[in-house]
């Protein structure tokens, strides 16, 4: 006979377990670990041909991509197809009558999900998040077969259509996370998103318009009465505001309900000066118990962009100072973690940009939450770029659904990007911009909706549909002189008056195992010789006239990062674009990035440029230093130089003229700013027998490689 006292303990236990259970309704957790993986090409499908999973396969930890390694060398023989991912999962019995859910973060590019060789769903693109309920293919308390089949094939149904301007890694690249429900529950599989939109209009420092929508569905056989409760809070856990709302719930179809705030002197969320976010968590309520609940991030603005003016954020005209990331990093692809998101996120910041375009793709999550905190203005868009194949109109209709749904709530987001140098067909492309302008409204009527043309002219048709014109484009890199750009925008400024434009990409490859001293103003685009000095000039000239013009209402380097491109060779490096202000590895700063920390940041710079042109042949030379806390002070060999011109910018210090002696020679730049001495040194090496022919290939060392 058992025990009294164990018996009530049991009781005890069971009340307060399943108490705790609906207390905390919704579990997320990771499902990273545990995953097998095998690549093909299979002769059989091993999800008809069983016998085919019996060869080895390797352990792996998402996130994780098979093109790590041979998308970024100089083999040009890297692989797309198919491979597959394995895990057993064994659910606890106490979750049967839940919902579960797989939800991926990303996986490059197109994925079939399997429970027990039971189809369970798929999706089309390698960058959006996707969520699949697998409630009904489970066996609970017992394990479960979980496969996932991916291909990073480029198909001309799923943007975008090739890997030339960039690679699509293959792989579950981005985290898995598994969400446990109650049968009542805010939706997971609206395309991925919190289920929860959250809009606000007639935002002042008095007061702001909140309006929250929840989508919620019901898979019992009955509708129940509940109360839906929201309760914006402060950062210090004050509640700010609050509201519930008694709701049926019916048990058919997905249903959506409103609630209206009137928030009374909101705390601004005003960009990298003071990025306040509240704190929005709408619950499920089932008498006094949480059945569900969802947290979401509120910061309460409003952009506006003035034509021929710039940004104004909260009525407060704002810099734009802007650069593009991608995303990949080298020996690692895609699969990154939120260290190295961190270390992007703190690079730009250091360099005082103010606005980010994530670039040409949905990128992770990570990214625009912590841009949200950070304060940074974010461009987001879709990969539809470079190639149009007239197959792609509904694949890049659903990943701009999924990229706003997914990122609707995020403050930091002011513009969803709608496409990217895209162009013949004309008239279908024209369509197709057209209606994803318009579905980009539908859902989102608050931003701005933004294309871009890599043309420099302004009237191109493709690019007449959305709010916002792009422009890329590379003055005396690709074509012309550096010093073009200045008839350019003053063309612009008189011939398309109270347009808005952005000159959403320019730039140069810099290697910076490729140098010279004398620079001039025409790169060498088709050739292997891409010193970094040329990008340096380049740079100089082209912020200098961007900062004169507020007619282009913002403007971002391409890029902040080299980046791997499978299909080039240009450079003297294969599969690899080197625009990026900062080498692959994230190790090296090129020279032109400290040039825009002089210019944009508010910390102190002083930085004497043409560090790695340390071999010099010519004995009278220009000395450049970026300087921001005043004029700088100049060393020659212990010498005191104190002739100089400003160049480009106020932090633009040129000091002409400085002859070199035979041997090393150390050049030093001093200034005391608040009390400390700024100093910075380089060493030059002159003899009139340096006469090396730099457009030569380099031998490759591992830095070189990973620059």
């Amino acid at each position: 006979m058992i025990n009294r006292h164990l018996l009530f303990l049991i009781l005890f236990l069971c009340f307060f377990l399943g108490k705790s259970n609906e207390l905390y309704a919704r579990e997320v957790a990771s499902f990273n670990d545990g995953w097998t993986f095998k690549k093909g090409p299979f002769q059989k499908d091993p999800i008809l041909f069983s016998t085919s999973f019996d060869a080895r396969w390797t352990e792996v930890k998402i996130p994780h991509t098979w093109n790590a390694i041979d998308m970024q060398d100089d083999k040009n023989n890297y692989y797309t197809g198919e491979a597959y991912y394995r895990k057993e999962y064994t659910p606890d019995i106490s979750l049967n009558g839940k919902r579960i859910f797989l939800r991926f973060q990303g996986v490059g590019s197109v994925a079939e999900v399997y429970v027990n060789n039971a189809y369970a769903g798929n999706h089309r693109g390698g960058y959006s998040a996707f969520a699949i309920e697998i409630t009904k293919l489970l066996k609970y308390g017992q394990s479960n077969q979980i496969l996932v089949k991916v291909n990073n094939t480029p198909r001309p149904d799923v943007v975008p259509v090739n890997n030339t301007l960039f690679p699509v890694y293959g792989g579950i690249y981005r985290p898995i996370e598994i969400i446990v429900t109650n049968p009542i529950n805010i939706t997971v599989t609206d395309y991925a998103s919190p289920g929860i939109y959250i809009s606000q209009k007639n935002v002042t420092a008095k007061s702001a318009d909140v309006n929250v929508k929840i989508k919620v569905e019901n898979k019992q056989k009955q509708s129940e009465n509940l109360r839906i409760s929201t309760t914006i809070y402060e950062t210090n856990g004050k509640i700010k505001a609050q509201q519930q709302t008694p709701v049926e719930v019916l048990p058919q179809g997905r249903q959506t309900f409103e609630q209206n705030f009137v928030v009374k002197k909101p705390h601004l969320w005003q960009g990298l000066e003071d990025p306040y976010l509240y704190k929005v968590v709408v619950q499920i309520l089932s008498d006094e118990q949480v059945i569900d609940e969802v947290v979401q991030p509120l910061g309460v603005r409003h952009f506006e962009l003035k034509a021929e003016d710039g940004m104004y954020l909260n009525g407060k005209k704002v810099p734009m100072y802007g650069v593009c990331r991608h995303q990949d990093w080298w020996r690692m692809g895609s699969a990154l973690t939120d260290r190295e998101h961190e270390t992007d996120l703190s690079i730009i910041k250091e360099i005082g940009a103010t606005t980010i375009r994530l670039a040409h793709y949905q990128q992770a999550e990570y990214m625009y939450a912590k841009s949200d905190s950070l304060g940074f203005m974010v461009w987001a868009e879709i990969p539809f770029v470079n190639r149009v194949s007239t197959e792609e109109a509904n694949n890049a209709k659903q990943q701009l659904t999924e990229l706003i749904r997914q990122n609707y709530n995020h403050p930091s987001i002011y513009i969803w990007g709608l496409h990217n140098e895209v162009y013949t067909p004309y008239d279908y492309t024209l369509a197709l911009t057209a209606e994803l302008n318009d579905l980009a409204k539908s859902e989102d009527p608050y931003r701005y909706t933004v294309s871009v043309s890599g043309y420099s002219k302004v009237d191109q048709a493709s690019n007449l549909n959305a709010d916002v014109q792009g422009i890329n484009h590379y003055f005396g890199w690709y074509g012309g002189k550096i010093s073009d750009i200045e008839k350019w925008v003053t063309g612009m400024e008189k011939d398309f008056p109270g347009y808005k434009i952005m000159f959403s990409e320019y730039g140069a490859e810099a290697n910076i195992h490729q140098q010279e001293e004398v620079v001039g103003e025409v790169g060498r685009y088709f050739s292997q010789f891409y010193p970094e000095t040329f990008a340096t000039k380049f740079h100089e000239i082209q912020w200098g006239v961007i900062s004169r013009h507020p007619y282009l209402l913002s403007s971002y380097i391409w890029n902040t990062f080299d980046f791997a491109t499978p299909a080039t060779a240009q450079g003297g490096v294969r599969a690899r674009n080197m625009k990026g202000l900062v080498t692959f590895d994230r190790k090296i700063k090129k020279d032109p990035f400290y040039w825009y920390k002089a210019n944009w940041s508010k910390e102190p710079v002083l930085y004497l440029t043409q560090r790695r042109a340390t071999e010099r042949e010519n004995q009278m030379t220009p000395v450049t230093i970026y300087c921001n806390v005043g004029v700088p002070r100049l060393y020659v060999n212990g010498t005191e130089l104190k002739n100089y011109k400003i160049g480009e910018t106020p932090v633009h210090y040129i000091f002409e003229d400085v002859q070199l002696i035979n041997g090393e020679n150390i050049v030093e730049a001093k200034i005391e700013h608040k009390g400390e001495i700024l100093e910075d040194r380089i060493t030059w090496n002159y003899s009139p027998d340096n006469k090396r022919d730099w457009s030569k290939p380099v031998e490759k060392t591992k830095e070189h490689i990973g620059l």
